[in-house]
């Protein structure tokens, strides 16, 4: 994985510019001493570690305009970050790059129930939204299993799903508008109180443009009703492709449940052995169902998918009898990643998308796959949408095995798209998969994605060596005609 040549000039100016920046932002805001900066060298991708130039930790939309138009000025490289729980090395800081921390930008800024939604600031976690609002019979539907730690900037910047988008949408369909600062530091509202906007979809391309196109300083998020009942149930399979024909079969008999989880052996033993959750330990597959509305409704859907399971050969079936057992049920599978943490030195979260009918096919190729490599997995599936996330067990200590982990998952991410799925679900390209967007994009596709950065970002300064397999000059790729030649977003209140 090789990134841009570093910027030898900037490297050599890092006291200039953190003088200039501490200027900006006083007291403690700027890291510069290298002890410091280490917690900062990389973000859930961990087998990447890049030092920053320097950590800026602003608090206040001015400064990280400043800092922006600073940067802009100065020709200096800007890697914003959250959370730092990107799976795709989204938030991997640069060498020569001020990495632009928003962990401060952490405060629930207005809850408004007549219009069902609230505006936070993006350091806020996703669960401090529902966490915030449950007590009014509310909550925030997007939920990533490190709802916990993540934060609603680094949500909007990778589209984020969870264990219940299938019925509820990711980040982009409970997004209602952000507030970005583009690279020259201008502030610029998107979207508001209000479902849909006019003219173009800025909101849209903000959504999952993982910090390559500016950086969100406030986020406006729908709030939905708690539902009234929601009930699980826990199916288990003597096979994965039993498993996966009960998901079509369930999706085929206009089911829609509010999340549909599953999980192959060696991650069932993994998260029953770390939470104790009550799972079947005598199977190959589970399947978490829920369902959630009024309570009729969601006893005779239980019957309805209790029979489809029965039908598919389901061995075992659990329904929770109680909201503290269903939460139960759901706490196994969100645990499943540090779970697995236990059972291995390392392991590599993959991340793709496929077409649900393959499933099986797919899984099929995963296990010969693991056979070929050498190298366990375990798999665990928002089933119902079809977004992958193959676990590959490796050891770094042992050379050559993050390399082969590595080969194995651009195997996998392959497959997905040879089957007619996509690259990324919700953990977004990053580093981890830039160079494997030649699988799924044209030249042409790619060069014209590009154009839509320079719109943004001319110069190429924010988040550099993401995404792009091959990078070009904005001269060289022709500017792109939104509207009339004029900037992407002429119609929208600047402040």
């Amino acid at each position: 994985m090789q990134m841009p040549e570093p910027d030898r000039g900037a490297i050599a100016r890092r006291e200039e510019i953190a003088a200039a920046l501490r200027a900006i932002v006083p007291g403690e805001g700027v890291i510069v001493d290298e002890d410091e900066r280490r917690p900062y060298e990389s973000d859930g991708l961990s087998a990447y570690q890049t030092l920053p130039l320097l950590v800026v930790l602003p608090e206040t939309v001015e400064q990280v305009s400043q800092v922006l138009r600073y940067c802009f000025e100065n020709g200096i490289k800007v890697v914003p970050r959250g959370a730092g729980t990107s799976l795709s090395g989204g938030a991997l800081p640069l060498e020569d790059g001020v990495l632009l921390g928003l962990g401060k930008f952490n405060r629930i800024l207005e809850v408004d129930y007549d219009n069902r939604c609230a505006r936070v600031q993006p350091g806020v976690t996703n669960l401090a939204i529902t966490k915030a609002v449950e007590a009014d019979g509310f909550y925030y539907a997007p939920d990533p299993s490190s709802q916990i730690a993540c934060s609603i900037g680094g949500n909007v910047a990778e589209n984020s799903g969870g264990v219940h988008c299938l019925k509820y949408g990711l980040t982009t369909n409970n997004l209602l508008g952000v507030q970005i600062v583009t690279i020259d530091g201008e502030v610029i509202e998107i979207g508001g109180k209000h479902l849909d906007s006019e003219a173009y979809d800025l909101l849209g391309v903000m959504t999952g443009s993982e910090g390559l196109l500016g950086v969100v300083t406030e986020v406006t998020v729908r709030l939905l009703r708690t539902p009234e009942t929601a009930r699980a149930v826990l199916l288990g399979f003597e096979t994965s492709e039993a498993a996966g024909d009960c998901v079509a079969k369930i999706i085929g008999a206009g089911i829609i449940p509010g999340g549909m989880e599953m999980m192959d052996k060696p991650a069932i033993h993994a998260a029953e052995d770390f939470v104790r959750a009550g799972y079947p330990l005598d199977v190959e597959a589970l399947l978490i169902v829920e369902l959630d509305g009024p309570t009729q409704e969601v006893d005779y859907l239980i019957d309805r998918v209790r029979e489809i399971a029965d039908g598919c050969g389901a061995v075992s079936q659990r329904v929770s009898e109680s909201e503290e057992e269903r939460l139960t049920f759901w706490a196994g599978r969100k645990a499943a990643f540090p779970a697995v943490g236990r059972i291995s030195p390392d392991y590599y979260c993959m991340d793709g998308t496929i077409p649900r009918h393959q499933l099986p096919k797919v899984l099929t190729r995963m296990n010969e796959l693991s056979s070929q490599y050498g190298l366990r997995v375990a798999n665990v599936f928002h089933a119902g949408d079809g977004n992958l996330h193959p676990l590959i067990l490796y050891d770094a200590n042992n050379p050559g095995e993050l390399e082969k982990a590595e080969d194995f998952g651009s195997d996998i991410l392959k497959l997905c798209v040879e089957v007619g799925g996509v690259l990324t679900g919700e953990h977004g390209v990053g580093v981890e998969k830039r160079d494997l967007m030649g699988t799924m994009f044209s030249e042409a596709d790619l060069q014209q994605q590009q154009r839509l950065k320079c719109a943004f970002d001319p110069g190429g300064l924010l988040n550099p060596g993401k995404v792009f397999p091959t990078l070009h000059r904005c001269a060289e790729l022709g500017r792109m005609h939104i509207h009339k030649g004029q900037m992407p977003f002429p119609d929208i209140p600047r402040f």
